[in-house]
């Protein structure tokens, strides 16, 4: 009689893959998902709310997963992460980062770019930079910026010179134009944006929603406070971004600025008690 054929090994989770593109384990049932963008909220409010906030994290890392979620590429992320060191912020601090404004996703120890997270981004991005990068250079007000993304351009503008319809021109080759903080344009693979890459994110890591806080400052974290997570929206948060925030139920908008802030939208939203006696 022939011997039955070996049987094939479990197909592996979404999840299980991700971390096997990983160089650290994540936590397994984290307590807590803070999702933090880094200027003027990570890295905001004054050096000993700082101080406290990152020993924390750093203290409950097997409870608290931390994703800094940018708009700044992998090598900028990795010069704030040397420049902070001395506060308690260093490589490894986070267990994943989304740079670029949601164009990049990356393990927070290597910052090495995970292709499970960013293959799909780089499908709706193939053939773009190529089209736009002549439209773009025609375009007054806008100057490039000297960054490393792959899936994203990214531009400093003038307010005063650029005209908004050459942006509505540009968006009608697949991508968005996004402005923040009133100097800053982004040009994204169409539908791509912090909010989106965070959603798809916790779907890879099977994460539960009620657990995930999200905080941010400016219009580039709009689309984070838009996907309906709990989310803080800190004290020194920019006018534009302050605007939108009737229209967000699920947004705490805090009295604290930075470090201080995200804390404070913590408590708000029944982590405390995670706290101990270090925040």
């Amino acid at each position: 009689m022939a011997a039955a054929p070996p049987s094939m090994p479990p197909a592996r989770s979404p999840r299980e893959l991700l971390q096997g593109q990983l160089a650290v384990s994540l936590p397994h049932a984290p307590a807590l998902v803070l999702v933090t963008d880094l200027d003027g909220t990570l890295l905001g409010g004054g050096d000993p709310w700082r101080r406290r906030l990152y020993g924390w994290l750093q203290a409950e890392r097997e409870r608290v997963l931390h994703v800094f979620c940018t708009g700044r590429d992998l090598a900028s992320v990795a010069r704030v992460l040397g420049q902070e060191r001395e506060l308690g912020l260093g490589l490894g601090s986070p267990h994943l980062v989304i740079g670029d404004v949601g164009s990049t996703v990356a393990c927070g120890h290597t910052l090495e770019p995970l292709p499970l997270a960013t293959d799909p981004i780089e499908a709706r991005w193939a053939g773009l930079p190529e089209r736009l990068l002549p439209l773009l250079a025609r375009i007054p007000g806008i100057a490039s910026q000297p960054v490393t993304a792959q899936r994203r351009l990214a531009y400093l503008i003038d307010p005063a010179e650029i005209d908004p319809s050459h942006l509505a021109e540009i968006e009608s080759h697949g991508v968005d134009c996004l402005v923040s903080d009133n100097r800053y344009l982004d040009v994204l693979p169409a539908g791509v944006n912090k909010g989106s890459t965070l959603l798809a994110l916790l779907d890879l890591l099977e994460l539960d929603h009620g657990r995930v806080v999200t905080a941010g400052d400016t219009l580039n974290d709009l689309a984070m406070f838009e996907t309906g997570l709990q989310s803080v929206m800190v004290g020194n948060a920019e006018a534009a971004l302050l605007e939108a925030l009737p229209r967000l139920p699920r947004t705490y908008r805090a009295r604290g600025h930075g470090c201080e802030g995200i804390v404070e939208g913590l408590r708000h939203f029944g982590f405390a008690h995670l706290f101990g006696d270090l925040l």
